[in-house]
């Protein structure tokens, strides 16, 4: 088990090192030295709409939120399978991996239809783009 486990940081490890040196050319500066635009600040996570509508921030947070959620929900499915794979017989411990991996897997793909869900309800259902909504 030490072993496997042994294994895994290892492969991690290797990956995330040939991953680190790859050439990112699409964080290259422009001319003027600026990554971000006009209406932008350019803060450690990234360029953050401040100056345009209320719109573009809430979009920018939005897109923010829902990445965390993602790598929430992916760290949530690689626990729950090392809890079934470490279960040993324990059936106590292979139902609640089995639940937990369910439950982030659901989890998921709710927030990646989120947006449709709101979109449908709000725009569709409620009309809400009557009252500057969705524009």
């Amino acid at each position: 088990m030490k072993k496997k486990f042994l294994l895994f940081i290892s492969g991690a490890l290797l990956i995330f090192t040939l991953f680190s040196f790859v050439p990112q050319k699409a964080l290259a500066l422009d001319v003027n030295g600026k990554n971000c635009k006009s209406t932008q600040i350019d803060t450690a996570i990234g360029c953050i709409t401040v100056l345009d509508t209320s719109e573009e921030f809430l979009n920018d947070i939005l897109a923010w939120a829902v990445g965390i959620g993602g790598g929430i929900a992916f760290i949530l499915m690689v626990y729950a399978g090392f809890m079934i794979m470490t279960a040993s017989g324990n059936p106590d411990r292979l139902k609640a991996g089995q639940e937990l991996l369910t439950s982030a897997i659901s989890g998921l793909i709710l927030l990646v239809l989120s947006v449709f869900i709101l979109k449908f309800v709000g725009i569709d259902i409620l009309g809400l783009d009557k009252f500057g909504f969705g524009n």
